[in-house]
């Protein structure tokens, strides 16, 4: 059963369908009053991205079904060929049969703790995949705040085990009761082999590799390579070069059909040493080469079970970023640039309103480095042709529907203003401040 990968998080996931129009304050904005049928709407595009929550744990029920058929293989092999030797045998006493038959029967009893072991792991892991589907299945309208708060808390956990945080994970799922939908097991058995490569040690990713090797040459990957690689750097660096020439002819020549250029590179260090100062070689030996292994391991485990490369916690951010994210210079006055134009036909009025409300740093998530780095590769906020909503009828803006201030600077629609005096003896209320004036004090717009 294979499943379709999800694609990676990056900002080409996010949604950029947004306006350049300078006006962004009357685009229309989701309410406390949201119908449930919206609600589910939501919902039903939200889990397009829950695809690694069930693919996860299913591939990691797959790995422990193959190890446990191939275990069992093995063993079962063994005995046949051991009972095979026995019968063959024309000349083995009594004693010595039945030495061996009991040999086997207790590599048999071996076999059998080992597989009710197999079997206990599977059962557990068949209901954690139960667990996560039935969490998905009992989401509905009037449960769906309980079920995102839920959600954001495993995407808190996910970004945490990726970053290494992994008792603050733990502890975290642990007091929200979520550790059947978050991944605890399976990052723990990345964490092993991460420690092993930031205490400079390749036997635990070489060791990964090989429970993993068919899986990771379907995908081409050059991790084992690059830790294979990385082991001869080391034994030059301890200037123990007739070993390195042995490592290099067992472990290294295989690789040169497909990988010539970067094995020549490497085996040029036998004569340039390790305190060479020529930059292409020197860069070689450097620590941040571990560093490099950590991250090429991590992006060769999340594909290897399903996972996407890029936290959850960054996909949801970057869409939400990309929203704001604008040609204009990040700072304290990124949204008040959008009302300027307001200055150019209305000059008489106090604005100072508008820049409180429009300029405040804290509402703007792009007036953070940490986000501005964040939204760094993705694309603008913008349309090639701007459209106007009112943010009370939800129609559109333009020159039969034109656009009018109140004193406060908030902006709706001539219809809606209208007819909101209309039913108000002249008197308009703006929906969002509860501010209260009269319809004459009312000022038209000019989208420029």
């Amino acid at each position: 059963m294979e499943i379709d990968p999800l694609p990676n998080g990056t900002g080409s996931t996010a949604a950029t369908t947004t306006t350049e129009t300078t006006v962004t304050a009357t685009l229309p904005t989701a309410t406390s009053n949201t119908t449930p049928s919206s609600k589910l709407s939501q919902l039903t595009e939200s889990l397009k991205l829950e695809h690694q929550f069930l693919r996860v744990p299913f591939e990691h029920y797959k790995k422990t079904i193959r190890a446990n058929h191939r275990t069992a293989e093995k063993e079962v092999s063994a005995v046949i060929s051991s009972v095979a030797d026995v019968a063959d045998s024309n000349e083995i006493s009594k004693d010595d049969a039945v030495l061996s038959l009991t040999s086997l029967v207790s590599r048999l009893q071996g076999l059998k703790r080992k597989l009710e072991e197999g079997s206990r792991t599977e059962n557990l892991q068949v209901q954690n995949c139960r667990a996560r589907l039935d969490h998905l299945e009992s989401v509905d309208a009037e449960n769906l705040s309980e079920w995102n708060n839920v959600r954001f808390k495993r995407i808190l956990v996910d970004y945490m085990l990726r970053m290494s945080y992994y008792d603050t994970a733990r502890k975290l799922a642990e007091s929200s009761k979520i550790e059947e939908l978050v991944d605890l097991e399976v990052f723990q058995e990345a964490k092993k082999v991460v420690d092993a490569l930031k205490n400079q040690e390749v036997g635990p990713a070489l060791a990964w590799c090989a429970e993993n090797k068919s899986r990771l040459k379907k995908s081409k990957s050059k991790f084992e390579f690059q830790l294979r690689l990385q082991e001869f750097i080391e034994l030059v660096r301890a200037e123990n070069y007739m070993r390195a020439i042995l490592y290099a002819r067992r472990y290294l020549a295989p690789w040169g059909a497909t990988h010539l250029k970067e094995l020549q590179l490497v085996m040029t260090t036998l004569a340039f040493r390790s305190n060479t100062e020529c930059t292409k070689y020197k860069v070689l030996f450097e620590p941040k080469q571990w560093d490099f292994l950590v991250d090429q391991f991590k992006q060769e485990f999340y594909k290897l079970h399903g996972m996407t490369l890029e936290p959850l916690l960054n996909i949801y951010l970057q869409a939400g970023l990309s929203a704001l994210k604008t040609p204009y210079p990040y700072s304290s006055y990124h949204y008040v640039t959008a009302y300027l134009f307001i200055h150019i036909y209305l000059s008489s009025r106090d604005f100072s309103d508008v820049s409180k409300a429009y300029g405040c740093t804290k509402e703007d998530p792009l007036s953070q480095e940490n986000f501005r780095k964040l939204a760094m590769p993705l694309p603008y906020s913008k349309q090639h042709h701007s459209k106007l909503v009112c943010y009370i009828t939800k129609e559109l803006m333009d020159t039969e529907n034109p656009p009018q201030v109140l004193p406060n600077g908030y902006v709706y629609s001539t219809k809606a203003l209208k007819e909101m005096a209309e039913k108000n003896n002249g008197k308009i209320t703006c929906p969002r401040t509860g501010l209260v004036c009269n319809y004459s004090d009312l000022v038209k717009a000019y989208i420029s």
